[in-house]
């Protein structure tokens, strides 16, 4: 059993560890970074002290303990992908506009074709701004906004799931990958499928 001496002695020494290792207190404008910082620092920087002398010690530092638990920023020269804000290139009012507009000519001119042409399992459905087109054992198609990255998605059965983003130029949803417009990529590919040709531009 420690001594008293000792007791005060090892109460000493843990008090200079600590002055030691203490940063200086945040200031109101110090960042969240700092804040963590020095409110794990107690739980980083452990020490221990020898059983055969309380003046020798060594220090533990617990390898899972983070400095910050915040991933540091991208450097402006990393090679990190580059996100594009298609928010900044279309207003949301203006997109949901030409969105619904596009959708809804879509659903009226795809239920005049579907009493047009004679396909089993013909079916055309909108309902939370989705558009389906069922047709049967060739497939189906889905037509949806997406409002964060302005565009109209389309996952076809023929040609795949792509991306459209509207044109001010040629006043169209376009695919940037093929320059291919919408409604001239339904229109070839219903008209190959149903056998029947269908306008939609």
């Amino acid at each position: 059993m420690a001594s008293p001496s000792s007791a005060k002695k090892l109460l000493l020494l843990r008090r200079t560890i600590w002055r030691a290792f203490r940063p200086p207190l945040p200031s109101f404008s110090a960042t969240r970074r700092s804040y963590l910082f020095s409110s794990s620092l107690s739980s980083m920087y452990n020490y221990v002290l020898e059983p055969s002398s309380f003046s020798s010690k060594s220090f533990v530092i617990n390898p899972s303990s983070s400095f910050c638990s915040q991933t540091p920023p991208l450097n402006e020269g990393s090679q990190g992908p580059t996100t594009i804000d298609y928010r900044l290139q279309l207003a949301e009012d203006e997109y949901h506009r030409l969105a619904n507009s596009t959708i809804h000519d879509l659903l009226e001119k795809l239920e005049e074709y579907g009493d047009l042409v004679d396909i089993d399992g013909f079916d055309v459905d909108y309902g939370n701004e989705v558009l389906t087109l069922k047709l049967g054992s060739l497939g189906t198609y889905v037509i949806n906004k997406q409002t964060p990255n302005r565009q109209i998605w389309m996952s076809s059965p023929v040609s795949g799931p792509s991306r459209f983003d509207w044109d001010q130029n040629s006043e169209a949803w376009i695919y940037r990958r093929t320059k291919a417009k919408l409604n001239q990529v339904l229109e070839t590919e219903l008209g190959n499928l149903c056998g029947m040709p269908i306008k939609l531009s």
